[in-house]
C-alpha cells in the first residue's frame, strides 16, 4: 500500500472501529449522489433564495467530502484492505473532478515530504504571495498537461449527457454540480493549503512549516472536515480526518 506514513510519532489511541473508515466514505459518498439526483430533478423556483443558498453549499460540502475522502484513502486510513482502500479513493476523486488518483497520491506524497518548499507542488513562494495567485498556481498543478484535457472532454461528455440525455435543466447543472465544484476548490486550498502552510511574518516554526487554526472542533468540521487541524494532520498522518479532534486534543 503507498500510504504517506512518513515514520512521524505513533498516533495516540483513539476508539474507532475498524470499519468506519469505509462507513464514513460510503456516507459522504452516498450522501454526494443521492443530493445530486435529488437536485437534478428538483424545480429551482420553488425553493426561492432561502432554499436555494443552502442547497448550493450543502452540495458544496459534501463534494469537497468527496476529496477528503480520496485524501484519507492515500493516507491509507480507510481500509486496511489495499484494493478497497484505492478502490474508494480512485471513485472520489473521479467523482470529484475527473482527477487520477494515482497523480494526486503522487504529487501528495511530495507535498507531505517537503511541505511550504520548492519541492512541494501545492506551494506557491513567488512574489507577491497573494492568495489569488497561490490559488491560480494550486489549480495549474492539478489541471495541466494531459489533466487539462481529461477534465476538458471528461466534463464535456458528462455535461452533456446529463443536459441532453437525462434532460437535467441547464441551470441544475450549473448551480448544483459545477458552482459547487468551484467552491469546493476555493473552500480546499484556503482550509487545507494557504491558512496552514503560508509563510508567517517570523518565519515557519516546525518541521512541518503548517499551522493549525485555533476553533471548535464543530467549526473545524463545518469549515473543511477538520483540515484546518494541519499539524496535528502532519504530525500524524496516519489518523483519518474525523480522529484529528481528539489528536489535538491530546496534545
Amino acid at each position: 500500500m503507498q500510504n504517506l506514513n512518513l515514520e512521524l510519532k505513533e498516533s495516540p489511541t483513539i476508539p474507532l472501529a475498524s470499519y468506519a473508515g469505509i462507513l464514513v466514505a460510503a456516507t459522504i459518498i452516498s450522501l454526494w449522489l443521492g443530493s445530486l439526483v435529488w437536485c437534478f430533478t428538483v424545480d429551482i423556483s420553488s425553493l426561492q433564495v432561502f432554499g436555494l443558498v443552502p442547497a448550493i453549499l450543502i452540495r458544496t460540502f459534501l463534494h469537497t467530502g468527496l476529496f477528503i475522502t480520496a485524501h484519507d484513502a492515500m493516507h491509507g486510513t480507510i481500509s486496511k484492505n489495499r484494493q478497497i482502500n484505492e478502490g474508494i479513493g480512485t471513485v472520489a476523486s473521479a467523482l470529484y473532478a475527473l482527477l487520477p488518483y494515482q497523480d494526486l497520491l503522487a504529487n501528495h506524497r511530495l507535498h507531505h515530504r517537503a511541505p511550504a518548499t520548492e519541492k512541494d507542488p501545492d506551494f506557491y513562494d513567488q512574489e507577491p504571495q497573494t492568495i489569488w495567485a497561490w490559488y491560480f498556481h494550486f489549480m495549474k498543478s492539478y489541471l495541466s498537461g494531459k489533466q487539462s484535457w481529461i477534465l476538458l472532454i471528461g466534463m464535456s461528455i458528462v455535461f452533456y449527457t446529463l443536459l441532453f440525455g437525462l434532460k437535467v435543466s441547464l441551470a441544475n447543472l450549473l448551480l448544483f454540480w459545477l458552482l459547487p465544484l468551484l467552491l469546493s476548490s476555493c473552500q480546499l486550498f484556503y482550509f487545507g493549503i494557504y491558512l496552514p502552510h503560508r509563510r508567517p511574518e517570523k518565519g515557519y516554526t516546525n518541521r512541518h512549516r503548517a499551522t493549525s487554526i485555533n476553533c471548535s472542533s464543530i467549526w473545524s468540521f463545518l469549515s473543511c472536515y477538520h483540515f484546518g487541524y494541519h499539524w496535528e494532520h502532519h504530525e500524524y498522518p496516519d489518523v483519518p480526518w474525523y480522529g484529528l479532534p481528539a489528536i489535538r486534543k491530546s496534545e
